[in-house]
């Protein structure tokens, strides 16, 4: 399996942003020298849930510094981006991590309809600004100069520069959030970026979405290859034992879970607007046996990763600092995670 670091900083009080910005370069260092495969990076606004907000620029100085693990956006709010400038940033980004990128494409938050209020976006848009704007980056980065007269964006584009390190280009996945979009991806022969679930939806969702492209006529082979270049979310704790970890981790989770919901609340309160989920697409306090967040000493933890590791699943987003949880003991997760946890794994 491979493993990622999700840098999902949350700061609740404004004036701490920059210290926990901080912090979070810091965590992405430890990770890279604990040997992580991918620094995963979020895009969030306006709640400080992800007090960067900015995934392109942490993108740019991490670059700069990691020298082992890649980077990986999950995802993209692409309803909130110009497609030229995104392509011509991911190919930098592409340059500067010498083809060690995932750019990872979401249509926008699935939650959160501020998001979407503060660029002036309509949010009922933004699945269709995706699939436009994922095909003028995809034309962008493989061809020469090309015209596009789009519902959203009309263009006349030289070629773009700089051209991608990777050929033809970096790899693209998109996020899924439902069940809907898995099978889409899975119709169309496409990985997956899956958001936390619990252990059985995710092994069922896995299951639909083999069966999805199986009926699609995708190959066992294909499958197996899609699978392995997925990756699922999952939030950790790893501590010297259960019980420790028990006390530490469930609070602190079922606390972040409440945080993320009280400004979506509040705008309802206020405003009438939210945006529709179903109830089982929710973000929830998933705290059973291998669900939302892995918790235990080294050994639980192992054996919750070897249930993943079993239904075929490529890769691990892992959270280590969740909410309101001081750097230094997501820092003692992360390492004892990294250094016990994830060599029963490696080849």
């Amino acid at each position: 399996m491979k493993f990622g670091n999700f840098l999902f900083p949350d700061s609740r009080d404004p004036a701490r942003d920059g210290i926990v910005i901080d912090e979070t370069i810091r965590e992405a260092q430890l990770a890279d020298e604990l040997g992580a495969d991918i620094v995963w990076l979020a895009e969030h606004h306006f709640d400080g849930i992800s007090v960067y907000a900015d995934p392109i620029g942490l993108a740019g100085a991490l670059a700069a510094t990691l020298r082992h693990a890649g980077l990986g956006f999950a995802v993209f709010q692409v309803a909130l981006h110009h497609p030229i400038r995104l392509a011509e940033q991911m190919a930098f980004l592409d340059h500067l991590t010498k083809g060690k990128l995932i750019v990872g494409l979401g249509r926008g938050s699935s939650y959160n309809i501020y998001d979407y209020q503060g660029f002036g976006i309509d949010h009922h848009e933004a699945q269709a600004r995706l699939d436009e704007a994922e095909d003028i980056m995809l034309r962008a980065w493989t061809g020469g100069a090309f015209a596009h007269d789009g519902r959203f964006w009309q263009l006349q584009v030289p070629m773009l520069r700089p051209r991608p390190y990777s050929q033809p280009h970096p790899p693209v996945i998109r996020g899924a959030s439902g069940e809907e979009s898995l099978i889409e991806l899975a119709r169309q022969g496409k990985p997956f970026l899956m958001n936390v679930q619990s252990f059985e939806t995710t092994r069922d969702r896995i299951s639909l979405y083999a069966r999805a492209m199986r009926e699609a006529g995708h190959s066992d082979e294909a499958i197996a290859r899609n699978l392995e270049a997925s990756w699922v979310w999952r939030n950790v704790f790893v501590a010297e034992t259960d019980a420790e970890a028990e006390r530490i981790a469930l609070p602190t989770f079922e606390a972040m879970t409440q945080a993320r919901a009280e400004m979506r609340n509040r705008i309802f309160a206020e405003t009438g607007m939210r945006i529709a989920v179903p109830p089982h697409d929710l973000p929830g306090a998933r705290t059973g046996r291998g669900d939302g967040v892995l918790h235990g000493s080294a050994a639980t933890v192992a054996e919750d990763i070897a249930a993943l590791d079993k239904i075929g699943i490529g890769g691990i987003i892992a959270v280590f600092r969740m909410g309101q949880m001081p750097h230094e003991q997501a820092a003692e997760s992360l390492s004892r995670f990294m250094r016990e946890v994830t060599p029963q794994f490696r080849p």
